[in-house]
């Protein structure tokens, strides 16, 4: 059974940064790309970033130069940094694979 668990959200102030992590088990994780989506209240689902098994990334062009996506194959583990965050990068972030998502963690970004 795929399970996807992320973490690291929270609340912060324009201009931070938030780590997210996502866990993931129930498959082969080094051998996929990964996703970071993410879901604004009222909008739809957008995506944010992917990474290949070789590393390859690319952004959304609304994150790209703030967001970097990375992962640590040995520990079955996504990462999402924000750097500089805007207030409409306020959402729940989910790590996506194969069109399956977790729970999701919130960022909300407030003065």
């Amino acid at each position: 059974e795929v399970q996807l668990v992320e973490s690291g959200g929270g609340l912060v102030q324009p201009g931070g940064s938030l780590r997210l992590s996502c866990v993931a088990s129930g498959f082969t994780f080094s051998s996929v790309t990964m996703n970071w989506v993410r879901q604004a209240p009222g909008k739809r689902l957008e995506w944010v970033s992917f990474i290949t098994t070789l590393g390859t990334t690319a952004y959304a062009d609304s994150v790209k130069g703030r967001f970097t996506i990375s992962r640590d194959n040995a520990k079955n583990t996504l990462y999402l940094q924000m750097n500089s965050l805007k207030t409409e990068d306020t959402g729940v972030y989910y790590c996506q694979y194969n069109g399956q998502k977790g729970q999701g963690t919130q960022v909300t970004v407030q003065p």
